[in-house]
């Protein structure tokens, strides 16, 4: 009876969603252990059987620092940005396209989800350009002139790509490479590319699914949990230097999708079992909860 239940409570929440789009970013730490990409391949895999529209953005900067030791190739990373030289690009043309992308597709298979690896190359679908020499921030509040090299800043999205496979019944899986007119591969952070295509596409939620359960007032206190918090207190906890590092370009990405009409932003951990569902399908939910305006949820 306890089964019957939970589905009857989630039930308004099916209702509700079905028929929207969902984006869906996996951090590279989500891919490394394959039993867990396959309990999230599952939740994805429910969503989709009850008609939402998901679409699964994904980069693999764990996995890129791997094989560059292994390799032998130095990396920088500056302000929480990857430096991408030649022999960076084609590592990432072959993890990201090749060994992660075909991971999460194969794994969607195995529950039975028509699943679409795509780069942003495909089709047309992301269109981006050289990003030029810029200043950048260090920790202590001084600048540098950076030239992060193959990689690129976002044009355009093709949003009718990903609306011609969802409507189609697919599940695309978008990895964070993209293209400029010339045909130049370009390396893009994988959070800008869920942000452009949650905000091409009018999605009415985007999860940014990480190692963490969400943000914490205090990092180092699991129990300092933001529920939900809206732009104001990300501005202010950014400003206060609880938000840095890796986790800083995240949350401005969630930024810049609510102010372009994404209604709700989740961030998640992609590691607590149907951590998902649970955001989705209760109201309680299992991380922190990102709004425009506090006044929205709180009326």
């Amino acid at each position: 009876m306890d089964r019957v239940t939970n589905l009857k409570q989630a039930l308004p929440y099916i209702q509700r969603h079905r028929g929207k789009t969902f984006v869906i970013k996996l951090g590279g730490r989500v891919l490394e252990d394959r039993h867990n990409l396959l309990k999230l391949a599952e939740d994805i895999t429910l969503l989709h059987n009850v008609g939402v529209h998901v679409v699964v953005v994904h980069g693999g900067g764990p996995q890129m620092n791997a094989m560059a030791q292994k390799l032998g190739i130095p990396q920088q990373v500056v302000g929480g940005r990857r430096v991408t030289n030649d022999e960076t690009l084609d590592l990432a043309k072959m993890l990201f396209r090749g060994k992660l992308n075909i991971n999460i597709v194969s794994a969607l298979r195995e529950f039975n989800t028509l699943a679409v690896g795509l780069s942003g190359s495909d089709a047309g679908l992301i269109e981006a350009r050289r990003r030029p020499v810029v200043p950048v921030k260090d920790a202590d509040g001084s600048s540098q002139e950076v030239d992060f090299g193959h990689v690129g800043d976002i044009v355009k999205v093709n949003p009718e790509v990903l609306r011609t496979l969802t409507g189609a019944g697919y599940v695309p899986v978008v990895c964070s490479l993209a293209s400029s007119p010339s045909g130049e591969v370009l390396n893009v952070n994988a959070d800008t590319i869920a942000e452009q295509i949650s905000r091409e596409l009018g999605a009415d939620k985007l999860f940014l699914m990480t190692d963490r359960d969400g943000l914490m007032r205090d990092p180092e206190d699991p129990a300092s949990l933001l529920s939900y918090c809206d732009a104001a207190e990300i501005e202010g906890l950014i400003a206060e230097g609880v938000i840095a590092g890796g986790m800083k370009p995240k949350v401005q990405a969630a930024l810049r999708a609510l102010a372009n009409g994404v209604s709700r932003v989740h961030i998640i951990s992609a590691f607590k079992p149907s951590a998902l569902l649970l955001e989705v399908f209760t109201n309680e939910g299992c991380g922190t909860l990102v709004v425009h305006d506090k006044k929205e949820i709180e009326q």
